[in-house]
């Protein structure tokens, strides 16, 4: 895996009167502060950005493959120590880490990178693969009821989001891991989960229609090795 980390460079100007604000809550300050380091984080997982991906198959399905070595790669371009200590410095002493965690993952949320700015394709009837990769990066609310096809071509429904359990490596490794599935609501209405839970390109949806969605998010800590999130 591509593993040459570039650092952030941008930075941060000089805040001010970082604090709590008078309810007890984020001030305007340390919320500006989060938005500048997420910002710079995803202005350094954009340097290989978009990545030209090709389709293959009677569905005109992107290659999963590819789809994943790309975002591995945004991912490994990120200075992540460098990021959490910069995210440890900017909290106040005053507000909880679950707090700061939630304002983090609103900013990461609110600035995630639209898929055509991730994905180059030019296969307009081209399908995106709601693959594990995939999945472990899509913002919430993304791609809700964009119609899922299968590797035949078949739509079987819509696309009702994602969710995530957590699972061990096997009877002889107590590690533990997190898969990241989606639902549908099948073409009766009724909510499904697909049968297969190692997600490669077995399900996906219009390339045309994702494309304009918000489709890359950074996680607030790298998933460790062997997270198969």
């Amino acid at each position: 895996m591509f593993r040459a980390a570039i650092v952030i460079l941008v930075l941060l100007p000089a805040i001010r009167a970082i604090g709590t604000a008078p309810g007890g809550g984020i001030s305007q300050d340390v919320d500006a502060g989060i938005d500048a380091l997420v910002a710079a984080a995803y202005h350094a997982s954009s340097a290989g950005l978009p990545c030209k991906i090709s389709t293959t198959g009677k569905a005109r399905m992107m290659k999963w493959q590819d789809v994943g070595k790309c975002l591995d790669r945004a991912i490994a371009t990120v200075d992540w120590d460098e990021f959490a200590r910069r995210l440890r410095d900017l909290r106040p002493p005053k507000v909880s880490e679950g707090d700061f965690e939630q304002a983090v993952e609103l900013s990461l949320s609110r600035q995630a990178l639209l898929f055509d700015k991730v994905f180059q394709v030019k296969d307009a009837r081209a399908l995106l693969p709601l693959s594990t990769p995939v999945l472990k990066y899509l913002p919430p609310d993304s791609l809700k009821s964009l119609p899922v096809f299968d590797r035949s071509g078949s739509q079987i429904g819509s696309f009702a989001g994602v969710y995530s359990y957590e699972r061990t490596g096997g009877l002889t490794s107590a590690n533990m891991y997190t898969m990241s599935l989606f639902q549908y609501v099948d073409l009766a209405g009724k909510v499904e989960v697909p049968s297969e839970k190692l997600l490669l390109d077995s399900y996906g949806v219009p390339w045309e229609k994702a494309r304009t969605q918000p489709g890359f998010r950074l996680p607030i800590k790298v998933p460790a090795t062997g997270d198969k999130r």
